[in-house]
């Protein structure tokens, strides 16, 4: 594992310092290939639901704004969003089929159920890159972040959290995210490589949809059979459903709230997190995911092999297919400590968005201002 990791973050890094002397620019000459096609292309992204609010605020927009600007303004993007609904994900992806797009992001609602029109794209010419997550199929690559660092680094700054004297004695609600995801499965496999023996999973749940309000009524369900005072910690896989969490253990009258995780960096989560109600998140940089995927679908288009092969440094299998080129980015834990240093000096969020006038005093409080 510390391999793959060590080759991604060399991929990410390669893949930085080329854009930035314009190996990797598109539009640019290159002596590997002569484009396939022009600046004139059509990038189809199929993003999965609008629970987890980075995909409307973050990964579509600046995908957009990246593939305008390695094509002259003269590339678009065919944005569908599915709403976690895997047949309306099928139905989209068979409508980009049928429009001729050149190429297409996907991030799966449901990763088994559409690697049947993934093998449709591929058998129309048109290529089919994982965004995000690893959908099956004849995918051409795939890019994402480490997920079992992603839970690894949940789980070991629960850890810290709970302090030095954490043993099997602390029980652990582990709130993991839809069984349909394959992100969720290694996300927990990291998590429970941190937290095995060290705790006691108490309840464990996978989480429907990701949704925030299943989340909520788990953890209802959680603190009904081991009782308010007895969880020491909640591991959520996802910002969203610590939202959920958090209301769960207030709405059962605890005050004092345990550490909680959490996943994205999303505003509301940040502003917990400011406040004590939720211990950290995991900060994924959304713009070098979201620009180094629009560089890779530019760059497959266009037949640029060399810059295409830059950017996919690394490995990984699906259930389906073997040795994927893959670009996997680096990760950072967020908590109160490093909000300034992360999503504030990314651009992800100004001061003024974090620290409104509820949260004035705790932004004061830790030096954020």
């Amino acid at each position: 594992m510390r391999r793959r990791i060590s080759i991604s973050v060399a991929a990410a890094a390669m893949s930085v310092t080329l854009a930035g002397c314009g190996a990797l620019n598109a539009t640019g000459s290159s002596d590997d290939a002569s484009p396939a096609k022009g600046n004139d292309i059509t990038v189809g992204l199929l993003l999965p639901e609008k629970a987890n609010t980075r995909y409307e605020n973050f990964d579509y927009p600046i995908i957009k704004t990246k593939v305008e600007s390695l094509t002259n303004n003269k590339g678009r993007v065919e944005y569908a969003n599915a709403e976690a609904d895997a047949d309306t994900q099928a139905g989209q992806l068979q409508k980009m089929i049928d429009d001729r797009v050149d190429v297409i992001l996907l991030d799966a609602v449901d990763s088994q159920a559409i690697a049947s029109g993934v093998k449709k794209a591929k058998e129309a010419g048109i290529p089919v890159i994982a965004y995000d997550r690893l959908a099956e199929g004849p995918i051409e690559a795939y890019i994402s972040f480490d997920n079992e660092l992603v839970g690894e680094v949940q789980g070991r700054t629960l850890l810290e959290a709970i302090g030095e004297d954490a043993s099997l004695s602390d029980k652990i609600v582990m709130m993991n995210g839809s069984s349909t995801d394959p992100n969720a499965k290694q996300f927990k496999a990291g998590a429970m490589s941190a937290l095995n023996g060290k705790v006691t999973i108490a309840q464990s749940f996978d989480t429907k949809d990701w949704k925030p309000e299943n989340a909520e009524a788990n953890m209802a369900e959680a603190i009904q059979a081991i009782g308010k005072d007895d969880i020491a910690a909640v591991y959520s896989a996802n910002d969203g459903m610590a939202g959920g969490i958090v209301k769960a253990l207030e709405a059962a009258g605890v005050t004092d709230l345990p550490p909680i995780t959490g996943q994205d960096a999303e505003l509301p989560a940040v502003q917990r997190i400011i406040a004590g109600e939720q211990y950290m998140s995991v900060y994924k940089s959304y713009p070098q995911e979201a620009e180094n995927a629009a560089e890779m679908a530019v760059a497959k288009v266009q037949g640029r092999d060399i810059q295409f092969a830059a950017l996919t440094r690394d490995k990984v299998d699906s259930p389906t297919h073997k040795g994927i080129p893959a670009q996997l980015v680096p990760v950072v834990a967020l908590t109160k400590g490093n909000i300034k240093d992360t999503v504030v000096a990314d651009d992800i969020y100004k001061l003024s968005d974090i620290c409104t006038a509820k949260y004035r005093a705790a932004c004061q409080a830790i030096g954020l201002k």
